[in-house]
């Protein structure tokens, strides 16, 4: 293997999405050059830094009947019991809810943290405040997705946050969806709740680094005795 080879296995893939960004930001670098050197390579480092921000790279699900994973790469900022939004359709009492916040610097594809159909996407616009306060799960922009399975309904919500001003979604309703499966993206920074089933118990800890696809949140076959789990 060359060693050409070799750092190109290092650089992950980007997201068709951020080709735009990337090239925008390329292209003022360039010109930020023709104007002083200095700017430019600030510039190239603002251009390095998008094409960081929409990398995409290969994760590697568990697929276990039941496990769900994290949508997002990012810290988990909040485990706590909440009243799901309206138009998820999820009821009108509190539910579990994990919470995934995603700086700048984490990669911004959201995986669907679990396998089955997406029954319901409800777009809602709002504000733009800090997606680390609680208020944001209903104050801010957020696109809202239901996937259910044979068992289960689970709740997945993209927030906006103080930089996002775009959120995108890749699928439709009555879609099926695989575990880990890419569903959406947002731009600049935010943050994903996940709504599960009543009496399903969180397998992560507040201030942990989830990993999209690949970080197990919850078992909804949590009560099978053969299932067992040890935080070291």
């Amino acid at each position: 293997m060359s060693i050409l080879d070799s750092i190109q296995r290092q650089i992950p893939p980007i997201h068709k999405e951020g080709y735009p960004f990337i090239g925008g930001f390329a292209l003022a670098s360039l010109i930020l050059f023709w104007l002083w050197s200095p700017l430019g390579w600030i510039g190239t480092i603002l251009t390095v830094w998008c094409a960081l921000f929409f990398r995409d790279p290969v994760r590697v699900t568990p697929v276990r009947e039941g496990l769900v994973v994290s949508p997002a790469d990012g810290r988990v900022s909040m485990i706590t019991m909440a009243l799901p939004p309206a138009e998820l359709g999820l009821g009108d009492r509190p539910l579990p809810r994990i919470s995934v916040f995603m700086s700048v610097f984490n990669c911004h594809v959201n995986r669907s943290p679990i396998a089955g159909r997406v029954d319901r996407i409800a777009y809602r616009p709002g504000l733009f405040i800090n997606a680390e306060l609680d208020k944001a799960s209903e104050d801010n922009e957020r696109n809202s997705l239901v996937i259910t399975t044979p068992t289960a309904k689970i709740g997945v919500i993209q927030i906006a946050g103080l930089v996002a001003k775009r959120i995108v979604c890749f699928v439709r309703e009555g879609q099926a969806i695989g575990a880990g499966e890419r569903f959406g993206l947002i731009r600049f920074g935010s943050r994903l709740d996940v709504y599960l089933p009543l009496g399903t118990k969180a397998l992560v800890s507040e201030g942990q680094t989830a990993i999209a696809g690949e970080t197990i949140l919850a078992d909804l076959a949590g009560d099978d005795p053969s299932r067992a789990y040890r935080a070291n």
